[in-house]
């Protein structure tokens, strides 16, 4: 048995790890390449012949968008995912397609027909088992991850009856809107992602705190506040708490009218994965059903207005432009690499009343990065821009584990691990993951790149 990355071996993104087992292989994820990490050619380079299948932790772009050049290169095995996951892939891989080649909606649905000819929803829990044509039998499930809708690791019993777990990606614990990872009984070898393994969030408890104090002291002054947001994910926990301070404002104290505020989601993606959130109801934490049941709709409410087509949204553009109303405008991309936040951006940053938001992980190369760096001049759309809004950072957004988290996770394996390889992170903060491990697990070898 042997494991080999084809991504995210020392960078965040593009996530594509195969696990060989003799003649045979299991491919987990299948992910982009984003920032300063993307390539130039997204062609698969390294060969299929033994893929007996394409295991999916969840349908985050960095771990799912390679799988139409994945087709390309000849791949014609299953792709398991869970039930959501499956759901979500073919709205995820489309809205890549057209932003990457420019594909239309016909071309996009000839490519995302053949991956749903290929994909099998798999509930949580529920062994899959694969017979290799050199006999040996794999048993293969998916557990809670908490770190979006349908996301799981990857737990694969061998012959041998060792375990090897694919993390995928690992929510932080106490998210009230879907529930929290929980720890493997066994992993006698498992591959850990580490993006933020060498620091602490902010307590989850306080973000919504921070959001509400963050509004109300950049609209002291009008002016829009954008908050860039990923489509699967972040978008549905900002609507989440904004809804519960619109739900809990004091319409006599508060300096914000928050019964009137408008709150936009102008992302025609996160408008549709929103709607498979309401779906998977069944997936949400208990905090997130017990408002529901009292009637609240913490991701469809009254003051949330969907902008559907461009015209709208470039209306919307050109009147907040001259009118430096206040609102709150939640669009993608999350990084600022594309989508309808660029058209916000190029028309509001230079005014000193727009305020820009960031609630998640900003990779290097990209223009979320540049503002959070405090560049004051940036490129959008071809075009040197002057930053005069003012940049903000929340934590406690993030759908990752912390280093915390993380050390939770392994420490609460029962049985294992004896061997961790460490992915999905910069070289130094593997470097400082290991060492923590070293110092909380016994009798482990820890695999990285350096």
């Amino acid at each position: 048995m042997r494991i080999e990355h084809h991504g995210a071996k020392d960078g965040v993104t593009g996530s594509c790890h195969e696990l060989f087992l003799g003649s045979n292989s299991l491919l987990i994820d299948c992910g982009l390449f984003q920032g300063a990490e993307s390539k130039s050619s997204l062609n698969i380079d390294f060969p299929l012949d033994c893929v007996r299948a394409l295991f999916l932790t969840h349908c985050h772009i960095d771990h799912v968008g390679r799988i139409p050049w994945l087709l390309a290169a000849g791949f014609h095995s299953p792709i398991y995912a869970t039930q959501a996951t499956s759901a979500l892939l073919p709205l995820m891989l489309e809205d890549g397609l057209k932003i990457q080649l420019g594909l239309d909606s016909q071309q996009c649905e000839q490519i995302t027909n053949r991956v749903r000819s290929l994909l099998k929803p798999i509930p949580y829990d529920c062994w899959v088992q694969l017979t290799f044509p050199s006999g040996e039998l794999i048993n293969v499930r998916f557990r809670q991850a908490g770190h979006i809708l349908g996301s799981a690791y990857v737990e694969i019993k061998l012959p041998d009856d060792r375990v090897v777990v694919f993390s995928g990606d690992l929510g932080p614990c106490n998210t009230p809107l879907l529930v929290d990872p929980f720890s493997p009984e066994r992993a006698d070898i498992l591959v850990l992602e580490s993006t933020y393994g060498d620091r602490q969030h902010q307590s989850i408890g306080d973000r919504q705190r921070r959001l509400k104090e963050i509004v109300e002291r950049s609209l002291q002054d009008g002016g829009a506040i954008i908050i860039p947001a990923f489509s699967v994910g972040r978008t549905q926990e900002l609507l989440f708490d904004l809804e519960n301070i619109i739900a809990q404002a004091d319409i006599h104290s508060s300096k914000v009218k928050w019964q009137s505020l408008p709150v936009i989601l102008d992302s025609p993606l996160a408008a549709k994965i929103t709607e498979q959130y309401n779906t998977y109801k069944q997936l949400w934490a208990n905090e997130a059903k017990s408002r529901y049941s009292t009637g609240r709709h913490p991701l469809s409410f009254q003051q949330c207005i969907v902008i559907k087509s461009h015209a709208e949204h470039v209306a919307l553009i050109n009147r907040l432009q001259a009118s430096a109303e206040p609102a709150i405008i939640v669009a993608a991309s999350g990084m600022c690499t594309g989508g309808r936040v660029v058209g916000y951006l190029e028309a509001l940053l230079p005014d000193k009343r727009t305020d820009i938001v960031f609630s998640g992980y900003q990779a290097k190369g990209t223009l979320g990065k540049a503002l959070i760096d405090g560049k004051t001049d940036v490129e959008v759309n071809q075009a040197l821009i002057t930053v005069n809004a003012q940049i903000h950072q929340l934590s406690g957004y993030s759908a990752h584990a912390d280093q915390s988290d993380l050390i939770e996770f392994v420490r609460n394996i029962a049985h294992g691990p004896r061997e961790i390889y460490l992915v999905h992170g910069e070289i130094a903060t593997l470097r400082a993951l290991a060492d923590k491990l070293y110092s909380v697990i016994e009798n482990v070898r820890i695999h990285h790149a350096s």
